[in-house]
């Protein structure tokens, strides 16, 4: 059996120390006879100036490269925090507008109390309504248990909403003067001339309620208040009903007809107030049903 080629090893331990010797003879060198190695030391750095110049532009593109990926994963996390601060800001301003807009109401449903500071009244809160865009038929969360019946007149805004129609322990239905049904007997505020408010839901999708039975010869005026009268039997006198417009002479008879502008926003009503006393009928005689 051949024995193994023995191979030429130099320990990695001597090499080093080769080189390094070789290194600082070199540096010695160069100290030494710095004039003789000049023209040696102006070779090199012809050769090395261009790789180093290479060398320093491939390593600024790198840093460049991490800087940029630094910044951007830092954009990143600034963006995603923008992003959480809006959306909290969005959230808070929402609850701030909705704040807002409960304390109007509130604001309204005071300032109405102080119009009519001679009526008691309960606040109510609508918790329904029937199937269509305004307030024609609606329950309020207040009922007999709260002193609220049959036949009491219901208010908000600026004026009258309509009248209980039902009332159960803890809750009552309203129907407001622009339903179909509703014919509310009132009088222009400064004249006294009398007149019937009819509802209508065509005529209010129009902005409007129809008033009919004006006398011809009542002198009123576009803009003049029309307000519950004293000859009705179940509506309270002097609740604001709106204001009229559109006054027309019917020459088929002796009254006028117009359109009412309510003293209530039908379409976003979300608070009323009750007043919680019945219109005393012996008051006012015997009169015809109109409401």
């Amino acid at each position: 059996m051949k024995g193994r080629r023995r191979k030429n090893w130099i320990h990695p331990k001597v090499l080093y120390i080769g080189l390094s010797c070789v290194c600082v003879l070199l540096v010695v060198l160069s100290f030494r006879f710095s004039d003789q190695f000049a023209s040696a030391k102006a070779v090199v750095g012809d050769l090395v100036a261009p790789m180093q110049k290479g060398i320093n532009a491939i390593g600024k593109s790198i840093s460049d490269q991490f800087e940029l990926f630094d910044s951007k994963e830092n954009l990143m996390d600034e963006n995603q925090k923008l992003k959480e601060q809006v959306n909290t800001l969005s959230y808070n301003n929402k609850i701030l507008a909705n704040e807002n807009k409960e304390l109007e109401s509130y604001r309204e449903l005071l300032d109405l109390n102080k119009k009519y500071p001679d009526y008691p009244k309960v606040a109510a809160t609508i918790i329904s309504r029937d199937g269509n865009n305004w307030f024609n038929i609606f329950y309020i969360d207040k009922g007999k248990k709260d002193g609220v019946d049959v036949d009491m007149n219901v208010i908000s805004g600026n004026g009258l909403v309509g009248i209980v129609s039902e009332a159960g322990d803890h809750y009552a239905k309203v129907r407001a003067i622009i339903d179909d049904k509703s014919n509310v007997s009132a009088m222009f505020e400064k004249s006294g001339e009398t007149c019937i408010v009819k509802g209508n839901l065509t005529s209010i999708y129009n902005g409007y309620i129809d008033v009919e039975m004006i006398s011809n010869t009542a002198k009123v005026k576009e803009g003049d208040e029309i307000v519950t009268s004293h000859v009705s039997d179940k509506f309270l006198q002097g609740l604001s009903v709106g204001y009229v417009r559109d006054i027309k002479e019917d020459d088929s008879s002796l009254t006028k007809t117009a359109h009412l502008t309510p003293s209530v926003n039908f379409d976003q009503l979300e608070y009323v107030m009750v007043i919680t006393q019945l219109k005393n009928a012996s008051e006012i005689g015997e009169i015809s049903n109109d409401d």
